[in-house]
């Protein structure tokens, strides 16, 4: 078994070359964000959820990103409902949010 039930991987790459990133969507916010509702929600450490930065994931044309392990599940977000979204059904009832999912 992991360490962690769910290990979720924001990227919070920028890039300087002027091609798409995903800190040019907030990407930082959102991840701040899920961690605090992560920690409020008492789902964080050994055995429940576990909210990481990540540096470029190589995906982001369609950013921002995120991924989901063990499952593998690559999600798009705009806002913090998405979040919210991706939270409640995903990381608290196993359940993938497919408008979401990339």
């Amino acid at each position: 078994m992991s360490y962690y039930q769910r290990h979720v991987f924001f990227c919070t790459n920028t890039r300087d070359d002027g091609q798409p990133c995903c800190t040019d969507h907030a990407a930082q916010e959102m991840r701040d964000y899920a961690k605090k509702k992560i920690k409020a929600l008492d789902l964080n450490g050994a055995g429940k959820v576990r909210i990481n930065s990540a540096g470029c994931l190589d995906r982001c044309g369609e950013g921002p990103v995120l991924v989901v392990y063990p499952e593998a599940v690559w999600y798009t977000f705009v806002d913090k409902e998405d979040i919210d979204e991706i939270v409640e059904q995903h990381l608290v009832n196993g359940k993938v949010v497919e408008r979401l999912k990339i």
